[in-house]
């Protein structure tokens, strides 16, 4: 029996091995509470806008916007990510992208709200985004050091999952218990967890890189530095294409809900739950493994493909569910592995560059997909809307397969 005790105490060391860092383990906390806010939001938002427009297109123009800035701007917020404090960014950002839900809840709650207003605070949160979103990527890695990266990245991405399971269900029960503009209020409110956690750290205890100093011609050289690493062109191609199609969950989801089973907001709430319940599972289950190799990359968007194929064709909004747990899983697995492969083998100061690109793959494309989806829902079926991620991601398999396949695991990255 002591033995069994060793073993699972060892085993769950290792599984939640940066949670033992004090300033992760604030970051989370905070990030647990906002999190759950931002999922409230997205269900509460995609229910708006389908109430105020009736059309998949204009659902899709809303995710479009909320990512247009990242396509845009993306590679500048890198770099800014890569000269100031992310500590100091992430003050700005999250305070201000508090303030907007708080906006759109007020409107909501007025009954002033028109479609265009959720247009325009869309693209405000879009531009938060930028500076935002490399800021946050590569602040992982000062707060645990490169050892602990992957597992760091993969407990945040099942917090992530987490707060996809609890702010849909809250936002469910409250929508049709209250209505919309709650779930934009609480939203506003959570993002002062975030501010307070940042505010508790120990910056003497933090791996802090160096800020790179201002100079011309840094927008460019990341570009160069991605072009001419063949590892991070090959990741990032592949983010981009699954980016741009697969992770249209917040489009294809609801049509499925109300087009496909006549549902209502609980019937995508669920849908979306489901997916972040199997997230959380594969976060967990993946968080203590070892081995970071693109072999694996490339497995983990084959059995993402296949997952969201099989989901795209079950019979019953149960079924659906059901399959949605196996992709929630095979996508944690895809988008931990691509995170921690990029970080891992790039230079300390061009990270924040580098993780924009990322940003931009991952969200940034959506401004591109999320209209295309929209439309082919439309005009093939909710369920052809949701199939097209599914063969986005066979085909970034063929594509990594192709590209990786010189990248041995002795030449993988490693976090010595």
């Amino acid at each position: 029996m002591s033995r069994l005790s060793e073993s699972l105490k060892r085993t769950s060391r290792e599984t939640f091995s940066s949670l033992y860092v004090r300033n992760y383990r604030l970051y989370y906390i905070g990030q647990i509470i906002s999190t759950s806010g931002t999922f409230m939001q997205s269900i509460a938002q995609a229910w708006l806008v389908l109430n105020l427009t009736h059309s998949g297109t204009a659902l899709g123009v809303v995710t479009a916007l909320q990512s247009l800035p990242i396509l845009i701007l993306g590679p500048y917020g890198g770099v800014i990510a890569d000269r100031i404090s992310k500590r100091k960014i992430l003050y700005f950002t999250q305070s201000s992208a508090g303030v907007l839900a708080l906006i759109l809840g007020v409107l909501v709650a007025t009954n002033l709200v028109q479609s265009w207003m959720v247009y325009i605070l869309a693209l405000l949160l879009g531009i938060i985004n930028v500076f935002d979103n490399p800021a946050r990527q590569t602040l992982y890695i000062e707060l645990v050091g490169p050892d602990l990266l992957r597992n760091a990245i993969t407990l945040y991405s099942t917090l992530v999952n987490l707060a996809r399971v609890i702010g849909p269900a809250i936002a469910g029960a409250l929508i049709v218990a209250t209505g919309l503009a709650p779930c934009f209020i609480i939203n506003g409110l959570s993002f002062g967890a975030v501010i307070i956690m940042l505010a508790l750290m120990h910056m003497d205890e933090m791996y802090l890189t160096p800020p790179a100093p201002a100079a011309k011609g840094q927008l460019s050289e990341g570009f160069r530095y991605v072009l001419a690493t063949p590892i991070l062109a090959a990741v990032l191609s592949m983010m981009a294409l699954i980016g741009t199609l697969t992770f249209e969950f917040q489009v294809s989801l609801p049509l499925i809900a109300q087009f496909t089973f006549k549902g209502d907001a609980s019937s995508y709430a669920f849908l979306s739950a489901a997916m972040g319940l199997g997230a959380a599972a594969g976060g967990v289950f993946l968080a203590g493994q070892k081995g970071i190799t693109p072999f694996k990359l490339v497995t983990a968007a084959l059995l993402f493909g296949v997952a969201v194929l099989a989901a795209s064709f079950m019979p019953s909004l149960f079924l659906t569910g059901v399959a949605m747990v196996l992709v929630g899983f095979a996508s944690i697995n895809f988008s931990s592995l691509g995170n921690s492969i990029l970080q891992l083998s790039s230079d300390p100061q061009m990270r924040g560059r580098v993780m924009s690109f990322w940003t931009i793959a991952f969200l940034g494309s959506t401004t591109v997909g999320g209209p295309i989806v929209g439309w082919f829902a439309e005009v093939a079926g909710a369920r052809w809307g949701l199939a097209l991620g599914g063969f986005a991601a066979l085909a970034a398999t063929v594509v990594g397969a192709v590209s990786l396949r010189r990248f041995r695991p002795e030449n993988s990255p490693s976090p010595e």
